[in-house]
């Protein structure tokens, strides 16, 4: 029969857990630097980059900046108006309504749901200074960039209305 031997002297747990959480924690410290490093601007290179501009001269002559491209009229901007809301006859007074302000209705028909809850703008890159009008001449505070509509489904608009249960 066996017997167990006795360990002559215990095993250091308190030293051997201090020495893990100290190796632990200078890899947590060099990890929160790496990320400090790749995220924060590098404030050398921008310091650098500023002491190289200065010797740089600038021609007397320099060509102007281009200029914003100016508020298209409401006659150039083709709505297509969407009925979200599944009210009858909401999109056709809708379009009346913004036709009567100048915008060129392209179309006013149902959307392919009714459950919008909230009405709003939709535009093609571009033509957001127009949609902001657009929406507020609308009474719509939503306004957004064109997503899941096809081209061919915009029918030549370069906004859309989709009207919803508020507007």
């Amino acid at each position: 029969m066996e017997h167990a031997t006795a360990i002559p002297k215990s095993f250091p747990w308190r030293a051997a857990t201090l020495v893990v959480g100290a190796i632990a924690a200078a890899e947590l410290l060099a990890l929160v630097g790496i990320g400090a490093l790749h995220l924060a601007p590098n404030r050398l290179v921008a310091a650098q980059r500023g002491t190289a501009a200065r010797h740089i001269t600038r021609p007397v002559h320099a060509a102007p900046a281009p200029a914003a491209q100016p508020l298209r009229a409401r006659t150039r901007v083709h709505v297509l108006i969407l009925n979200g809301n599944g009210v009858q006859g909401a999109a056709s007074s809708e379009a009346a309504r913004l036709r009567s302000a100048g915008y060129r209705i392209a179309a006013a028909e149902n959307a392919q749901r009714h459950d919008y809850a909230q009405s709003m703008v939709l535009y093609v890159p571009g033509w957001i200074r127009e949609a902001r009008r657009l929406a507020h001449d609308a009474g719509i505070r939503l306004v957004a960039p064109i997503d899941g509509l096809r081209p061919a489904a915009l029918k030549g608009s370069k906004a859309v209305v989709i009207l919803g249960s508020s507007a």
